[in-house]
């Protein structure tokens, strides 16, 4: 029998001070069987757990290392870090193989592969004493169906490691095998990482790029199921359902939001790729594949530029996000497939065209972009201005973890749903009328920021992103300019059309339209200025000038609105 070959002499890449840092903490611990770590998206928790399983091998202490891994080419990806780090592993180890090669020091897979045949991997795990790495172990959680297979695969194993980069929640039921609980304040149960290193800590370290959140706003209108045309504007206060459904419409691809938005970061783009990043890329995540589908031919429309369509049903989905990872491609769409764990370090930009928001895929899709390869580059995020996707972005720095209340204080709001729903076949009945975009602010520190008086130099542009180089304020006139040429771009595409004769109606509600922009660009100034909420400000405005909201208001009632505005304003 061939057996698994010494350690080669290199010790892989080099580790970062964090990485050295959670290596010693790891073996000052005394025979702990598990250990859970937490590091913000983009920060190197693959090289930190193959150093770790180095060493544990190096000393004797484990002759296996297994993997488990969510995703197929997460698979590979593991394979390929661990070969660079001189510990061979098979990723391409099935089921229906028994054995592990004896040549290797283990392999990895992934969960859906453990949760078909459990036995055979506790089989594999007890044949030597064995590590296993949890990769992305929220994924392991015992209200899924991979949760008793994991528990009961891998109960033998020697060491486990368990490692995330995201916050989540859950359910009373669905506690994470492996994963130590303590009581909290509130009577509830509370996951205890044991090595901790979020986004605020890995941003000062230089680990990954700081993020600029650009907001944008627009009115969308839809068609009831009684014929009612419904209007609503994506920053103001409403109902859940009203926002859902304003939400929704306004992620419809034959709307004027998308490749309004489209065409914003196709700006960025290539601003980024004249300045210092000259293979820098975008990602479009949406919300199923009808959408993104959609999706790519208005990037095409935009472009000019055909992008890559990664689809978790293409069997060749793997080699097109391996081939973009190193390609020079401006785009790819996608919907889940590159959302997690997935390392593209180009990419840049994120237009966030989905209606998912709980906290675990919004920050796993944020950490797509948030790679840093130098102290240069700066990441931006293109999202709706609604109230869901603005709080998590105003707590990304926040440490989480995984919190399970106690079952009589149990509610809908404490348990994030997957996707925004409205009420059942709502958004079926929900027919597009239109909806269209513009810039609303930037979120900085927690708090929206609108443009300053726009007095830059084109030179100013190369420091967009960056800390401590611009204030909020003009970044947030960078992004105000860039918009009044995105909106040129895309004139026409996306317009409603007359199917009587194939022309673009022009409904006599569209000549408000600069109105109510200039509305809501004057209730952000006042609201910076003042410190209230939008919401809160919109809501005095219609006291003052009675009438619908901004998003209904015909002309004349705008008119008024614009002018309290200015007279708040002093202008």
């Amino acid at each position: 029998m061939t057996l698994a070959a010494p350690l080669p002499t290199p010790a892989g890449p080099r580790l970062r001070a964090w990485q050295r840092a959670a290596l010693t903490a790891y073996h000052e611990v005394d025979r702990r069987r598990d250990y859970l770590v937490t590091a913000t998206p983009g920060a190197g928790k693959t090289t930190f757990a193959l150093a770790l399983a180095r060493s544990l091998v190096t000393a004797r202490v484990v002759d296996r290392v297994i993997v488990v891994a969510p995703t197929d080419h997460l698979r590979t990806q593991w394979a390929e870090a661990a070969d660079a780090a001189g510990l061979p592993l098979d990723a391409a180890l099935t089921n229906a193989v028994g054995p592990v090669r004896a040549d290797l020091r283990g392999y990895v897979t992934t969960y859906a592969q453990v949760a078909a045949k459990p036995a055979l991997h506790a089989a594999r795990t007890a044949a030597k004493r064995s590590l296993v790495i949890l990769d992305e172990v929220h994924h392991a959680g015992d209200g899924l169906s991979w949760g008793d297979a994991v528990a009961g695969a891998f109960e033998l194993a020697a060491r486990r490691l368990c490692l995330t980069g995201t916050p989540f929640r859950t359910r009373p039921d669905e506690r994470i095998p492996f994963v130590r609980y303590v009581q909290d304040t509130e009577g509830g149960l509370c996951s205890e990482a044991d090595f901790s290193y979020g986004y605020r800590e890995a941003l000062r370290d230089g680990v990954v790029r700081p993020v600029v959140f650009a907001a944008y706003t627009g009115t969308t209108r839809w068609r009831n199921s009684a014929g009612e045309v419904i209007a609503a504007s994506l920053s103001e206060s409403n109902t859940r359902t009203v926002e859902a459904t304003a939400w929704r419409t306004a992620l419809n691809p034959a709307g004027r939001w998308v490749p309004h938005v489209i065409a914003a970061m196709d700006e960025r783009i290539t601003h980024l790729r004249s300045s210092g990043m000259p293979d820098a890329a975008g990602l479009v995540l949406a919300s199923d594949q009808d959408d993104a589908r959609a999706y790519a031919d208005i990037v095409e429309q935009v472009t000019g530029e055909s992008p890559v369509l990664i689809l978790s049903d293409d069997p060749k989905a793997s080699e097109k996000i391996t081939a973009f990872t190193h390609g020079t491609q401006r785009m790819a769409v996608c919907v889940r497939m590159v959302s997690e764990g997935v390392d593209v370090p180009r990419a840049a930009c994120l237009a966030w065209m989905t209606s998912y928001r709980t906290p675990l895929f919004f920050a796993q899709g944020v950490g797509r972009v948030v790679r840093a390869r130098g102290s240069h580059e700066a990441a931006t995020v293109f999202l709706p201005a609604v109230r869901p996707l603005l709080a998590l972005a105003a707590e990304l720095e926040e440490e989480r973890n995984h919190v399970i209340p106690p079952p009589a204080e149990q509610s809908d709001e404490l348990l994030d749903v997957e996707r925004v729903e409205t009420e059942p076949g709502e958004a079926d009945r929900a027919e597009l009328v239109d909806a269209d975009a513009s810039f609303a602010h930037l979120l900085h520190g927690g708090r929206a920021v609108v443009a300053a008086p726009d007095n830059l130099t084109p030179e100013d542009e190369d420091f967009l992103g960056l800390p401590g180089i611009l204030s909020p304020e003009q970044t947030a006139a960078l992004l105000a300019r860039r918009d009044t040429h995105a909106r040129n771009r895309v004139a026409g595409l996306g317009a409603p059309t007359d199917t009587t004769n194939g022309a673009s109606a022009v409904p006599s509600w569209r000549a408000g339209a600069e109105l109510r922009r200039e509305v809501n660009r004057l209730v952000g100034v006042y609201a910076a200025r003042t410190g209230a909420p939008h919401g809160q400000v919109h809501a005095q405005l219609r006291r003052d000038v009675p009438g619908p909201a901004s998003a209904a208001a015909p002309a004349d009632v705008l008119e008024r609105r614009r002018d309290r505005l200015m007279e708040l304003l002093g202008v």
